[in-house]
């Protein structure tokens, strides 16, 4: 039997990036993965239909209650249960954070409608599922923008620091069920491709010289993962440019 066999994993906003790689990780190791965007329906059919386990696509948007409660759903129905929940998914746009007047309302609501409430809300929603695991656990993939000011805006340093501290208050209050985050520093995926002047300042400062990968992150989230005595943590995955720099 393969290392996560048995297990099922939602992982939402895997369609690329980190959430595809991720995805693609926990299928190698036999886990039946359920894949989610919100819009990209092809890309994450065509991630699904590419894993080598068992797999589903659903798109659903996390920030409508109503369509959390249908990825449960369905995941459910074909799978029978929810043992890890990776909360990838997220939104964001960039906006200097000398500039007030940028950072509208609207960016700033809908930052925080996916980021902080779309993921608790399915959090919320998949507890009694994740209750009955053996090995309950969710993986909020966060950033270092809610660890050092820093991030694409200030909304979003604000949303992912909400996240954090709600990785440690879930872990804290309803344990058995595991909570963990996985906060990476500037990671090279499609999103993040023509930010020359950022990846070559990390590899400038960073210890290991270069951006993070997909890959690094969804090592990052396996471990978490494999060591089951681990929860309330905030996993920074930035080539020791927080701590070191």
């Amino acid at each position: 039997m393969s290392e996560l066999s048995g297990v099922v994993a939602i992982v939402t906003g895997s369609s690329s990036g980190i959430g595809e790689r991720t995805a693609q990780r926990l299928s190698e190791l036999g886990a039946s993965v359920v894949v989610n965007s919100s819009s990209s329906v092809a890309a994450g059919q065509a991630v699904a239909d590419a894993l080598p386990g068992e797999s589903l696509y659903v798109q659903g948007d996390i920030s409508d209650a109503a369509q959390c409660q249908a990825l449960l759903d369905a995941t459910v129905a074909r799978f029978g249960r929810l043992d890890l929940l990776v909360n990838n998914a997220g939104w964001t746009t960039v906006v200097p954070h000398t500039d007030l007047d940028a950072l509208t309302e609207e960016i700033f609501r809908k930052t925080f409608e996916v980021n902080v409430f779309g993921t608790w809300q399915l959090t919320k929603a998949a507890m009694p599922l994740l209750r009955e695991s053996a090995d309950g656990h969710v993986v909020n993939i966060t950033s270092i923008a809610g660890v050092r000011p820093v991030g694409s805006s200030i909304a979003y340093s604000m949303s992912k620091a909400a996240l954090n501290q709600m990785t440690r208050l879930m872990a804290k209050s309803h344990g058995p069920v595991r909570f963990n985050a996985v906060a990476p520093g500037l990671v090279a995926t499609p999103w993040t491709a023509d930010w020359d002047a950022l990846h070559a300042g990390v590899s400038a400062m960073s210890p290991l010289h270069r951006s993070a990968t997909p890959d690094d992150c969804a090592e990052a989230v396996l471990a978490l993962v494999r060591n089951k005595y681990v929860t309330g943590e905030v996993f920074v995955v930035d080539g020791g440019l927080t701590q070191l720099s």
